[in-house]
């Protein structure tokens, strides 16, 4: 069993169905301890000849055999299948839905978390979270619910009977299990360090694993497979360590019980036989209590998996439950509002920004107005603030007040969802889910046709492409678009922004890895298809926004021109140099070429 914040509910919420398997439990328990008495008056009908049932003797002949062992222990042994069936379906089920749930609620939570909780946390660690943790929660759940209400009814009815039948002995029994029980405990703790070790290196080991697939066209184009290989070996034999430490840990309990359980047969045998040799017992009895002392057994390796299991479980929640308690950073405020027939309109005032635990300001006093429908560029050299100005916009980092505003309205008075549903977002690193063509064109929208999701793909001049392929739309693509080009994946990213038809579109860098003909095909086509709708357009080549309505010219965080482009070529000396070095670099490699 493990209890904590984010598992204690699941008892209540599931309790009748723990009710039903506890009843079925008990109901087992206790036809199982009838059965020795089958025993007793077996030994006894094979010595005496006779056997005695409260006070009445018995003949022990075909008869009594048939009806009063056969028959018995036919209802016994069937009613005990039908009880234990019974109780897992009830605790073991119990535990799956128990998974569920959980797995459920770290979704949630992990979808609503910052880029920097991601910055922080690896995607192996996460997924280690998702498989390796709950599973340990839900088998401590289930499994471990099971043995506790077990150990604790079969445990106690058995030395109840055992102690009716000789308190002597039964003592003498008690004392070493009383040793076995402060051992484990013992261990059991230094289990649960041993496991956290363990899930630890196991998660450094996804990690590591999940990068290299990931990059592994990189490492194949430098040649690195050798040096990979030895560096996966190295945290492969960590986790191995880690993984025997805690196996170590785990043979010595059981070894443990095993050797305090055959130190209890012997005294049961020395002792036991003594008592039949005095005449207090006879054989069938003593047979009867060394099957009652076997089902005790049981109760004490419980215990001693269960502090096994409990150890692991409880290293397995505490790493769930920071998940669980991860603070979401960026949040609605109270009194949000949803923001409707959004029109476009997008105005920084004196914005200031530097992303957490950096004191670098990304931003510095950034001040510029987008209005209603125009198409805006957004240009600068690298790492000058561009895409942070998208990020802040889409409120993916919190801002402070009266410093980004939507059609008139501070975007902290609004509520997250409102603000970035009335925007389409082509971001840098163009993400495609491993899915259909059409799944990811159409991601965005809940309602659409084959037709629409064709329309769209000829806008963003990737039809021709689609079309060649032997699934056409119906192609599955590999893990993050891996099957398709730079060029096809950013065509299919605008293809996916544009389906959703939002107020403000937003593009960054999305065209740079198309040439310069399917860039002017996908401009014509946002502009013929977005007439009236607000457009923002981040690029590193003045040629791909010189036409735009206006442009923001962005150095070190600040914007410092703002306007159309022959009006910043003739006015801003740093937007002039950057324009003069493109085309001497373009006309360079074209004469090159």
């Amino acid at each position: 069993m493990v209890f904590g914040k984010h598992i204690n509910k699941y008892y209540l919420k599931y309790g009748i169905f723990l009710l039903i398997g506890i009843a079925s439990l008990v109901a087992v328990d206790y036809l199982q301890l009838e059965i020795p008495k089958l025993y007793q008056m077996i030994v006894n009908g094979l010595n005496t000849g006779e056997v005695a049932i409260d006070g009445t003797v018995f003949a022990f002949d075909m008869e009594f055999l048939i009806s009063r062992i056969c028959f018995p222990m036919l209802f016994f042994v069937l009613m005990i299948m039908l009880g234990r069936f019974l109780w897992r379906i009830m605790f073991f089920g119990t535990g799956i839905r128990v998974e569920s749930d959980l797995r459920n609620s770290m979704f949630d939570n992990v979808k609503n978390l910052s880029c920097e909780f991601f910055q922080k946390n690896k995607v192996g660690t996460l997924m280690s979270l998702f498989t390796n943790d709950l599973d340990t929660v839900q088998e401590c759940f289930g499994w471990g619910i099971m043995m506790f209400f077990d150990a604790l009814l079969l445990g106690i009815m058995a030395i109840v009977k055992m102690v009716r039948m000789d308190p002597t002995l039964t003592l003498l029994c008690m004392i070493p299990m009383a040793f076995l029980l402060a051992s484990a405990t013992i261990v059991g703790k230094y289990m649960m360090k041993k496991w956290d070790v363990r899930q630890q290196a196991f998660s450094k080991l996804s990690d590591f694993a999940q990068e290299k697939f990931s990059g592994l066209t990189v490492i194949k184009a430098f040649v690195k497979e050798a040096k990979e290989l030895m560096s996966f070996k190295k945290i492969n034999i960590e986790n191995e360590e880690a993984n025997v430490k805690h196996t170590q840990a785990s043979v010595l309990m059981r070894l443990m019980v095993m050797l305090f359980v055959e130190s209890v047969i012997c005294v049961i045998l020395g002792y036991g036989g003594y008592l039949v040799y005095q005449g207090k017992f006879n054989a069938g009895q003593l047979v009867e209590f060394i099957a009652y002392f076997t089902s005790v057994v049981w109760p004490i390796m419980a215990v001693s998996e269960l502090i096994d299991m409990t150890s692991r479980g409880r290293a397995s929640l505490k790493r769930i439950s920071r998940l669980l308690e991860a603070k979401q950073d960026v949040t609605d405020r109270e009194g949000a509002e949803e923001i409707k027939d959004v029109r476009g309109e997008i105005e920084f005032r004196d914005l200031t920004f530097s992303y957490p635990d950096e004191e670098y300001k990304a931003l510095s006093g950034m001040t510029f107005r987008i209005n209603a429908g125009e198409n805006v560029g957004i240009v600068g050299r690298t790492g000058c603030g561009k895409t942070t100005v998208v990020d802040l916009l889409l409120r993916t980092y919190n801002v402070p007040d009266g410093t980004i505003f939507l059609d008139g309205h501070d975007v902290n008075s609004l509520t997250i969802h409102s603000v970035r549903e009335a925007c389409a977002y082509v971001p840098q690193d163009n993400f495609l889910f491993s899915d259909t063509i059409e799944n990811n064109i159409s991601f965005g929208v809940d309602e659409f046709g084959r037709e629409d999701v064709v329309r769209y793909a000829k806008l963003a001049d990737v039809h021709d492409n689609i079309s060649g392929f032997a699934e056409g739309y119906d192609t599955i693509l590999g893990e993050r678009g891996v099957t398709v080009s730079g060029g096809q994946k950013q065509r299919i990213s605008i293809a996916r922004a544009m389906m959703r038809n939002a107020p403000i579109l937003i593009l960054d860098d999305s065209v740079s890895a198309v040439d310069t003909n399917t860039e002017k095909n996908i401009l014509r086509s946002i502009e013929e298809t977005r007439k009236g709708k607000t457009t923002i357009l981040i690029a590193h080549r003045i040629s791909t926004v010189e036409k735009m309505d206006k442009i923001i010219f962005i150095e070190d965080g600040t914007a410092t021109a703002v306007g159309p482009h022959e009006e910043l070529y003739a006015t801003s000396a740093n937007y002039r140099k950057m324009v003069d070095m493109q085309r001497l670099e373009e006309e360079g490699g074209a004469y090159n070429a």
